[in-house]
């Protein structure tokens, strides 16, 4: 079941970045400049915003097995749609078309996670379903560049986007709800609204407001940045600019193994999953002295080392809802902070292109490398402690968040 998650968030990490494989073409293609290209990425993220909203309730409403197809019919839509592209406007459009269905795969993954692992093995499996991210950003950088130099742009989207249409076919055949969740009782009256309103909840928010847009950066920019700072030609940005995401994807199971780790010892669940996101912060800041360094190689070794802590951080990060609240308002729950997540990265991206476009990369890899550090703060001075105890809802769904 986790191995079918894993499978959608590398498609949705494969459909999202054929944007920035493919962005030092377009944006010659189309005249952009680098606030031009935050412009189609603000719309991506606004979408994502905005779906992120809709999609963790809908989910919740609709089910795992159905929810997650659709969601995926819809992104990979999206995706080929973007290869009809005439110019900003219309790329922003089908962008936004993009972030709207690709907003669902992690509601809908947290929720997989949720159904079928217990708490001690949630933060592992998760790290395994999200180094999905990974795989797809690694496999973007050369099957992008090799479809775009051999057959177009175009046809490059085109092409990743009928991926998704297969994974729907084996999902529908291979997915099933465990009997234990089938039959627990579902929550009326749980709105989203109320939801966010604990403390739990919108801190947490807070917390990924300030995280994300890290991740973000590298997935929009990361391509750019070897192309107009690095000086690398579209051959050597495919044959290099999958190593960073290739170490972050060992970042999901070390974060998981590590809070599991840490549990085993005896540490407490609060401390666990605090602690460990505490320590992979400290390894994003690394982004800092890569920005500095001369060598290209360096550079890129010291980005591999913060995209490897951040990835650390989401996998222990994604086990929190399950931790504090019940599996059937998990999917709610993850849909509320990927808001957070995509208002930060609107205007991250924003504040990326003004940067860029009147000064140079060494501001914006430095504010990258500081943020994860505002992220722990805010996890230990206003989420309050990881419990079942402390979702901030009435004693029946504490009970049942307890299981």
């Amino acid at each position: 079941m986790v191995a079918l998650a894993f499978a959608a968030t590398s498609l949705n990490y494969l459909d999202r970045q054929a944007l920035s494989v493919a962005a030092p073409v377009l944006m010659a293609q189309f005249g952009m400049n680098h606030q031009s290209y935050s412009h189609v990425v603000f719309a991506f993220m606004l979408a994502y915003t905005i779906g992120n909203g809709i999609s963790g309730p809908l989910l919740d409403r609709l089910g795992t097995r159905l929810g997650f197809a659709l969601t995926m019919a819809w992104w990979s839509a999206a995706g080929m749609l973007n290869g009809l592209a005439r110019g900003p406007r219309s790329l922003g459009m089908f962008q936004f078309l993009l972030g709207s269905g690709e907003a669902g795969n992690w509601p809908a993954s947290v929720k997989v996670v949720a159904e079928w692992f217990p708490t001690e093995e949630r933060a592992l499996a998760s790290g395994i379903f999200n180094s999905g991210s990974a795989a797809g950003a690694i496999l973007a950088p050369p099957v992008v560049v090799w479809l775009l130099l051999h057959y177009g742009w175009r046809q490059a989207f085109f092409a990743v986007g009928l991926l998704g249409y297969l994974w729907i076919a084996v999902w529908w055949l291979l997915y099933h709800t465990p009997e234990g969740v089938k039959s627990e009782v579902k929550l009326p009256g749980v709105s989203p609204a109320k939801l966010f309103r604990t403390r739990f909840v919108w801190s947490f928010t807070l917390a990924k407001v300030l995280l994300d847009p890290v991740w973000y950066f590298y997935v929009f920019w990361f391509p750019e940045y070897l192309k107009s700072a690095r000086h690398f030609s579209m051959a050597a940005i495919g044959k290099y600019a999958w190593i960073p995401f290739g170490v972050a994807g060992l970042g999901n199971i070390l974060g998981g193994w590590t809070s599991g780790w840490m549990l085993g010892r005896g540490l407490s669940l609060n401390a666990a999953r605090k602690g460990g996101v505490t320590l992979f912060a400290l390894l994003m800041t690394s982004a800092i002295p890569a920005v500095l360094a001369r060598d290209a190689r360096v550079s890129i070794a010291l980005v591999s080392v913060a995209m490897l802590g951040y990835t650390a951080c989401c996998s222990i990060m994604l086990a929190y809802p399950a931790d504090v609240f019940p599996r059937s308002v998990v999917g709610s729950i993850w849909g509320l902070a990927s808001m957070g997540s995509g208002l930060g990265g609107m205007i991250f991206a924003l504040l990326t292109g003004w940067v860029l476009d009147r000064f140079s990369y060494v501001w914006v890899f430095v504010g990258f490398g500081l943020l994860p550090l505002l992220s722990a703060g805010v996890l230990w001075t206003l989420l309050g402690p990881i419990s079942p105890s402390s979702c901030g809802l009435d004693p029946g769904v504490r009970a049942q968040g307890a299981r």
